[in-house]
This record gives structure tokens, C-alpha cells and sequence, in this order.
């Protein structure tokens, strides 16, 4: 148990949550983990930038699962933008190891899925929804399902995304959700980036890692 002391130095992480890194030998939290968890986990809006591989996708999971803690399986209480159908598959099966014991229903929607097949899965409940830009805009623009319980939107890759011209999009997503705590993660903070934090968030704090 010299882990749980070590335990990525997280307070009061969620016991559930706790024993799925375990068990998945999540041994050390890295700096960018420490440094904004207590933020995230307090609801505040935040841009969080770090280099490639330095764990993003991790932090964003390891946050919504600490923030949601269980599951209602109604309409989605965290929405997660990605770039790619790749990074939503890595996403979902990342969830899929540290929520064992939280049990949180995650789906991910990508540009090359069924439509219907979506709005079905999401009709029934879930918890979490992960999905590229260009996917996700085209369910808000047709699906009408209910936004109202958004505690977390996340932009994971912002920078990519918005050198894609994709921040249109993400900004219509984010602009029909009202109260909830935004996430931006990027490789780098872009002028876009910064364009989009002022726009969107209130009073963001920023990570340079």
C-alpha cells in the first residue's frame, strides 16, 4: 500500500475510483495529474497544456470519473470532443479499465457510425459521451437530446482541432450548453486556444506543463 500513500498524491479521490488504478498498476500520478486535479475536481473551468504523450487522455478520465462518482444513466454528464474515431475507440477503452468499480455508462460517437444507432444508445441513459467534432455537432443539430445535466465539457487536442478548422463546431456545441465546467486540453495554447477560452469560459485558470 505504499501507493495508496504515493496514490497520485490526489485528495479525497473516490475509493472506486482508487481501487481501479490499482488494480491497472496506476502507480504514480505525474505532475500534470497533481497539479490539476484538486481544480478540475472543484468544477472550475480550466485550460490544461502539455506535451504529446504526457498523459491527457488519462487526466480527462481519471476527472470525469472522479467528478461523476456514480452512475444515473439519464442524459450525459460529461461530454468529451475528440479529434478522430482512433482517439474516441482509446477513449472508451481507457473508461472501460478505470470505471470497473464506478460503473459509469460511457458511448462514443465518431463520423464513421450509424447515426440511428447513436441516438439509440443515448436515448436509453448514459453517463458519459465521448465524439469527434463533426459528429457530435450533427447530434445537436438533429438529435434534440437533453443537455440540462452537463456537469463537464471537454475539448481534449484543442489546439489540433482548431488548426483543423474544427473550433467552429466545438464553439456550437459549447454554446448550447449553459451551465457546466469546460475542460480545454492542448499540446499547446494557440492564439485560437486563448481566442476560445475568453469566449466560452469564465474565469479559467491555466496549466503550463
Amino acid at each position: 500500500m505504499a501507493y495508496s500513500c504515493k496514490k497520485m498524491q490526489l485528495k479525497k479521490i473516490h475509493p472506486s475510483l482508487q481501487d481501479a488504478l490499482i488494480e491497472n498498476q496506476f502507480i504514480e500520478a505525474n505532475e500534470m495529474q497533481q497539479e490539476t486535479f484538486s481544480t478540475i475536481k472543484s468544477g472550475a473551468d480550466a485550460v490544461i497544456q502539455s506535451e504529446k504523450k504526457s498523459g491527457k487522455s488519462t487526466t480527462i478520465v481519471i476527472n470525469v470519473i472522479q467528478r461523476l462518482e456514480k452512475p444515473l444513466m439519464e442524459s450525459p454528464r460529461a461530454l468529451i470532443v475528440v479529434e478522430t474515431k482512433e482517439k474516441v475507440l482509446e477513449m472508451v477503452e481507457m473508461f472501460k479499465k478505470y470505471n470497473r468499480y464506478t460503473q459509469l455508462r460511457v458511448y462514443g460517437a465518431h463520423d464513421k457510425g450509424d447515426m440511428d444507432w447513436d441516438k439509440n444508445q443515448i436515448s436509453l441513459g448514459i453517463d458519459v459521451l465521448i465524439g469527434t467534432p463533426n459528429r457530435l455537432d450533427l447530434m445537436f443539430a438533429t438529435a434534440g437530446f437533453d443537455i440540462n445535466r452537463l456537469l463537464m465539457f471537454v475539448v481534449d487536442d484543442a489546439d489540433i482541432l482548431f488548426k483543423l478548422r474544427l473550433d467552429g463546431k466545438t464553439n456550437r456545441i459549447s454554446e448550447s450548453i449553459s451551465k457546466s465546467q469546460r475542460l480545454i486540453f492542448c499540446n499547446k495554447i494557440s492564439d485560437r486556444v486563448e481566442a476560445v477560452a475568453d469566449r466560452t469560459m469564465i474565469e479559467p485558470l491555466f496549466f503550463e506543463m
